[in-house]
């Protein structure tokens, strides 16, 4: 009797974990495809006749200004640029980058990211999450590919003395993207300078100067 009730509390546990999985990424399909337009009258997205255009996108192939200080400069190709990619659980971006120029650490919360090298070297890496924090870093030349799991914390940098481009590919019509320090030391309204002072063992003058600087959304 004792063993059929453990294994129908089980069951029950299964039961209740598995609908939080199912919802965990991008919705499955329920038809061919859906094709959202963003409709001031309407609530959110909704279907429309499809045309070829709600397919396409051109113009990836021509490089990004990477005028700031950063040096990189991230184009999105997301349901937002295709509206076809609703539903379907993908989307890309290109990345360049200027001599030197960095993808500073950032996350996805949505997606894992599989990016391949089209031009240049980087220097690639993440860590992965509490309490090992382990970094996994390697250079990536011209044809080279790398996985970043979804979530942890990941960056790029130009090692070479000419221009760079990657095209990261996501497993969700929308990634989201979170970089680290205009999270921390840049958000609207601030973060209170005493939970970063105690956070990062840091002065308050040293906080007080992070949270003035300008912190920039790299796309």
């Amino acid at each position: 009797m004792m063993k059929s009730f453990s294994y129908l509390v089980t069951l029950a546990m299964l039961g209740s974990a598995f609908p939080l999985l199912a919802f965990a990424f991008d919705p499955s399909l329920r038809q061919d495809f859906c094709v959202a337009i963003n409709d001031s009258s309407s609530a959110g997205p909704k279907l429309t006749s499809a045309t070829a255009d709600d397919f396409f996108l051109s113009g990836i192939n021509i490089p990004r200004s990477t005028s700031n200080p950063l040096g990189s400069n991230v184009t999105r190709i997301t349901v937002d640029q295709i509206p076809s990619l609703n539903t379907l659980g993908i989307s890309i971006a290109r990345i360049d980058f200027a001599p030197y120029g960095v993808n500073p650490p950032h996350t996805h919360p949505r997606a894992t990211e599989v990016l391949v090298v089209l031009e240049g070297t980087l220097y690639v890496g993440f860590v992965t999450s509490n309490p090992d924090n382990r970094l996994f870093a390697k250079i990536l030349n011209k044809g080279d590919v790398i996985v970043f799991p979804i979530g942890l914390i990941h960056f790029q940098i130009n090692m070479g003395q000419t221009n760079a481009v990657a095209l990261p590919h996501f497993n969700s019509q929308n990634p989201g993207f979170i970089t680290i320090a205009n999270a921390v030391f840049g958000s609207n309204p601030p973060i209170n300078p005493d939970v970063l002072t105690k956070a990062f063992q840091l002065d308050m003058d040293v906080i007080n100067y992070l949270q003035k600087q300008l912190w920039l959304n790299n796309d």
